[in-house]
């Protein structure tokens, strides 16, 4: 039996209690088996560690916005140069605080 015990340097000790399922054909099974093997590692770990991964990408792609350098000059621009706010805008702004109740400033 292992020793319940961690010394204060060691790693925390994460358990899987969640299940994550999938069904797979043959085909698919085999080859992601193939790829692990060839890692050396086991089909969950192999798994487990591509859907994380994959995971990841996922939810940095739908974060981060990224600018090419025109862009970026004409948003800078935009911010420190803002230009004024055309007449249809400025009775769009009325309207709603009309209708929201805001006041006027």
């Amino acid at each position: 039996m292992r020793n319940a015990r961690r010394s204060e340097g060691s790693p925390k000790i994460r358990r899987r209690a969640d299940r994550l399922e999938a069904r797979v054909t043959a085909e698919q099974k085999a080859l992601v088996a193939h790829a692990a093997a060839l890692e050396g590692r086991s089909i969950t770990d192999f798994v487990l560690t591509s859907v994380q991964d994959a995971a990841k990408r996922a939810i940095a792609e739908h974060e981060v916005i990224q600018l090419s350098v025109r862009d970026s000059r004409a948003f800078v621009e935009a911010l420190l140069a803002p230009r004024e706010p055309s007449e249809r805008m400025r009775d769009r702004v009325a309207t709603y605080r009309t209708l929201m109740g805001g006041s006027e400033t």
